[in-house]
């Protein structure tokens, strides 16, 4: 048979305190991406930058924007951010200046929008914007044979 522990009121209190600065600690934790916090990432050049990036992102830039791509950075540095910027470039690489902007993207049939957080950096745009609804089946038997429609009574 188990013991019952008494904790009296005070230590009850103590360890509900240590549990939320431990807690509080974990919200604090600063972003950096590759040992760089986000006002030194902004503050790279654009060939270091390009080498602080995936492989793919990287080959991606190195290779320069289109004219759609230019006019969309263009439209995202003239709106203050929080204002929804749309757009179907979908191939976009998130680079550390579009951080706190509101991206409109089209994913087929709608735009859905979406805000560019410090851990989206080296992405697309495309990766965060399904084209896909999710499979939603059916009731037992719709379509099959005229056996299967029987549902027993449980």
């Amino acid at each position: 048979m188990a013991q019952q522990i008494k904790i009296s009121a005070g230590a009850a209190r103590r360890r509900m305190r240590k549990a939320a600065t431990l807690i509080e600690g974990r919200k604090r934790k600063e972003f950096t991406f590759r040992g760089l916090t986000l006002e030194e990432l902004k503050a790279l050049p654009w060939d270091e930058l390009l080498d602080m990036l995936p492989a793919r992102a990287r080959r991606t830039l190195r290779r320069g924007y289109t004219k759609e791509e230019i006019h969309l950075l263009e439209t995202i540095r003239g709106t203050a951010p929080g204002t929804p910027v749309k757009t179907h470039r979908r191939e976009m690489v998130i680079v550390p200046e579009m951080i706190g902007h509101v991206i409109a993207l089209h994913g087929g049939k709608e735009f859905t929008n979406f805000q560019i957080q410090p851990e989206m950096v080296g992405h697309y745009f495309g990766e965060f914007v399904l084209t896909r609804k999710g499979v939603k089946h059916g009731g037992v038997g719709v379509g099959a044979t005229r056996g299967s429609k029987h549902l027993p009574l449980k």
